[in-house]
């Protein structure tokens, strides 16, 4: 297994699918983290939003899941909650990921620009290989829209917190 996590380093999370088809390109293990400011209305984790609910977990944990399932997955799926309220820890997770040549992808309710002004996400956002960023709006609520809830949301293929597309 590749070297631990920092010392005492946990996530907040409401849980984790170890091999989910809907949250991103390929077979993923997703994790959902706990805690989230936006509150949209129709959102489809609402348990997600206290900041105090779910459990916390080592990331040395939920390493050694990722580990054991890095066989039958193309890529590890931080969504939420929020990911980018808990950001050290998953740019720790993120960083280990890419070393196993897992893909990294991320939800957010934040847009892009939004994210890149939060001095404190900078280094996960650089370790993001998929983004999608804006928060879901039932109203632009679609079933067509190839994993975003709706319309207004954005699909960016980064590398090294560049912009390559966008969907």
């Amino acid at each position: 297994m590749p070297p631990a996590p920092p010392p005492m380093s946990s996530l907040r999370i409401a849980g984790t699918i170890p091999e989910s088809i809907v949250d991103g390109p390929g077979f993923r293990f997703a994790i959902f983290t706990q805690g989230c400011p936006h509150h949209c209305p129709g959102c489809h984790n609402p348990q997600t939003h206290d900041f105090n609910g779910g459990r916390v977990v080592s990331l040395l944990a939920l390493m050694r899941q990722i580990w054991q399932s890095r066989q039958h997955i193309d890529g590890v799926t931080f969504s939420g909650g929020d990911p980018f309220c808990q950001p050290e820890p998953l740019w720790h997770l993120a960083r280990w990921c890419h070393r196993l040549r897992l893909s990294v992808m991320a939800y957010s309710g934040w847009t892009l620009a939004e994210l890149r002004a939060k001095p404190e996400c900078k280094h996960l956002l650089e370790e993001i290989d998929i983004l999608v960023d804006g928060r879901f709006m039932i109203a632009r609520r679609s079933l067509e829209t190839r994993f975003r809830g709706s319309t207004n949301q954005r699909l960016y293929h980064l590398s090294r917190g560049q912009v390559l597309s966008v969907e």
